[in-house]
């Protein structure tokens, strides 16, 4: 059998009328977004009237939280008076030499600071007083020509609810107007993809001082808790992620025709939606034909127990190491009461036959981005070196507001198990017989979207978890007729 896997991070689903199906929409870019619709002054984002509405307040608000941790710091001495923070946005990329574009998506911590969805920006806050300044590029007149009116900097300024809009080539003048004592800029590295962050930059900018040392570190870590109206936008991206995942459930069927899933499989679709930069993450198992055979059956409840036990266990100030070690100590106890494992479940641990079936972390953060920031900062714990705890994006304690992923997986992949039956201290532990009954059989994920509370977690994922609550969502699928193009028999080119 046939693990199949689906990762679809920033598609843009949206939930038809019924609430049942979800479909794919085009995102946004500076195309859509540079439409005379702006100058009716409306702060706020939207996708349309069925669509959650975001007030500009929000980045405001986001905007007030660092100005007053760099207050904090400059109370300590270590951010100086008139310090002044610049951000750089994104860029449209060309697909390869053609004059193409990649779909524009906005840099993370200049939407948190700014809301601004198109390319080419620039943002200025200034530390003692908030006074915000954001910087459009100047379009040539011959813009207007293909892609309509040219939106004034005065129009964009009531959009973004900001202090002040120039173009782009008047920031040096600007802020030698502003006379910063510091520049704050944007260095730092992402512990997830290993990548550094690119520093502001513009042709002047050797006439300021600037300090690169500051502002990841205190911007990641405000990205870390959310605040209300980030939750409710996370809890949109994840309600519609959620009717997404119980659609495709509803409608995968077994190909007759010998294609990719086949009736017997074990599908995995790992798959999120975004909305204003927002992302869901979400995953699903569940068998192709509707029905758990017994192997399958016993796999994903030793998962689904370990995503349990976890959910139960988290709240603020719990290390979210010590939730891998019980995912681990849960899972493991499920599969040698299966048959596959034999001994001491803590003796397991401590072999790292945790690590064989599940080679990475129980979750990550989420938020402006899928795996988000904040898991490795100076002040965190470092990251552990024992194996299958060494994949885990962060190991700080929980904080209220967070949100994360429990994702808890077991999957039967032949170079780790083959490694591990020929260790002498790992193959005590496992029956080769039983386990060769699982080869080629993939495995299973079970992730869900949680937010820490005050006193414990809240869950926000909607979809079916239990084998029977799958099975019957599955049948009730089973009842409608659809279509697939393998119906029509083979491509002319294949016969």
């Amino acid at each position: 059998m046939l693990s199949v896997a689906l990762r679809l991070t920033r598609a843009r689903l949206f939930i038809s009328k019924d609430n049942l199906l979800a479909r794919k929409m085009a995102s946004v870019t500076k195309r859509e977004v540079s439409a005379p619709r702006y100058s009716d002054g409306a702060a706020h984002f939207d996708m349309g009237e069925h669509t959650l509405r975001i007030p500009m307040s929000h980045h405001a608000h986001n905007r007030q939280r660092l100005v007053q941790r760099l207050a904090e710091l400059r109370a300590t001495q270590a951010v100086k008076e008139g310090s002044v923070v610049l951000l750089q946005g994104g860029d449209e990329l060309p697909r390869d030499a053609t004059d193409c574009t990649w779909v524009f998506r906005q840099e993370s911590f200049f939407h948190w600071l700014f809301g601004v969805l198109e390319p080419g920006w620039y943002g200025v806050v200034e530390s003692d007083s908030g006074r915000t300044t954001l910087f459009c590029p100047r379009l040539p007149d011959a813009y207007a020509v293909v892609m309509g009116r040219i939106i004034p900097p005065h129009d964009f300024m009531k959009r973004y609810s900001v202090d002040r809009v120039f173009y782009v080539d008047e920031l040096p003048k600007v802020l030698e107007d502003i006379k910063p004592s510091v520049l704050l800029t944007l260095v730092g590295v992402n512990s997830d993809s290993g990548l550094t962050t690119s520093a502001a930059q513009f042709a002047g900018i050797e006439k300021f001082s600037v300090d690169s040392s500051v502002l990841h570190t205190e911007l990641s870590e405000l990205r870390v808790t959310k605040s209300p109206i980030e939750i409710e936008i996370m809890k949109y991206a994840i309600e519609t992620s959620s009717a997404a995942h119980c659609a495709v459930m509803k409608h995968v069927r077994p190909a007759q025709f010998g294609k990719l899933i086949r009736d017997g499989d074990m599908c995995l679709f790992d798959m999120g939606a975004e909305y204003y930069c927002y992302s869901a993450d979400i995953t699903c198992s569940f068998p192709a034909n509707g029905k758990f055979s017994d192997d399958q059956r016993l796999v994903y409840n030793a998962v689904l127990a370990a995503n349990q036990a976890v959910f139960e266990a988290v709240k603020p100030g719990v290390k979210w190491d010590d939730m891998h070690l019980l995912s681990y100590r849960v899972m493991l106890q499920k599969l040698k009461d299966g048959g596959l494992l034999r001994g001491d479940v803590d003796a397991m641990i401590d072999a790292d036959i945790g690590a064989v079936f599940q080679p990475h972390g129980l979750g990550h953060l989420l938020g402006m981005d899928v795996h988000d920031s904040g898991g490795y900062l100076p002040h965190c714990p470092p990251r552990p070196s024992k194996a299958g705890f060494n994949k885990l994006r962060t190991v700080r304690p929980l904080l209220e507001n967070m949100f994360l992923t429990i994702e808890p997986g077991c999957y039967f992949i032949d170079s780790l198990l083959d490694k591990a039956l020929q260790d002498p201290v790992q193959q005590q532990f496992l029956v080769p017989e039983v386990l060769q009954r699982f080869r080629g059989f993939g495995g299973v994920r079970i992730e869900d979207d949680v937010l820490i509370t005050s006193d414990g977690a809240l869950n926000l994922t909607r979809v079916p978890r239990t084998v029977e609550e799958i099975e019957a969502l599955m049948a009730e699928g089973r009842k409608e007729t659809i279509s697939f193009p393998q119906q029509l028999g083979k491509h002319r080119s294949q016969q």
